[in-house]
């Protein structure tokens, strides 16, 4: 599978890295263009690329990775996204600590405004709820694997992150559509940075 990243922090980054580690092409892309990614695509090695927004999102699965206020910017002069997979792991901080506030959507959850953003895009609310460092190392512990709350509105979408999650070591688990499921896992949800292992 090829996976297009829209942003490239901490979360991005350590994405990349499993996906890469089990044989998945990655396309990473930032709002400052490729060039400032080559140190970044030299370390992640041969199956990583650099490349424009509107190129990553071209991948087969796309991960929707940068902070809340630049979603707007990064989604768009995007192609169309009809059809394709979008993992969301945006939290809705309109600012970010130490004086954190939450941005007000009326009655719509974070992941329906984005989906509102990416018309025909089926998007899967992912790994928001979890710290980037429990993200990044094998999520496979003695204790069990580390559990990963998502949520969708489109089931042959969400089967597909499940399986890919479950690929990379993950304990999936399905909370129901965007409204009622991605409540439980936005910010100020009773599941936010809830983080828990899964036994096998």
């Amino acid at each position: 599978m090829k996976i297009g990243m829209l942003g490239a922090g901490a979360v991005a980054q350590a994405l990349a890295r499993h996906a890469i580690r089990h044989g998945h092409e990655v396309v990473l892309s930032n709002s400052r263009g490729p060039a400032s990614l080559a140190p970044l695509v030299k370390d992640l090695g041969t199956l990583a690329a650099a490349a424009p927004p509107a190129e990553a999102a071209t991948a087969d699965l796309v991960v929707l990775a940068v902070r809340w206020p630049q979603i707007p910017d990064a989604v768009a002069g995007l192609p169309s996204l009809d059809k394709t997979v979008v993992i969301d792991a945006t939290n809705q901080f309109a600012s970010l600590p130490p004086n954190p506030k939450i941005a007000d959507l009326g009655d719509l959850t974070g992941s329906e405004y984005v989906a509102s953003l990416l018309p025909g895009a089926r998007v899967v609310k992912a790994f928001n709820a979890l710290h980037a460092q429990f993200i990044a190392p094998d999520p496979r512990h003695e204790a069990g694997r580390q559990v990963l709350f998502l949520a969708g509105d489109d089931a042959d979408a969400k089967n597909t992150v499940r399986d890919l999650t479950s690929e990379f070591g993950f304990a999936p688990v399905d909370l129901g559509t965007l409204r009622e499921g991605g409540r439980l896992i936005q910010l100020g949800g009773p599941l936010s940075a809830l983080h828990a292992l899964k036994q096998d």
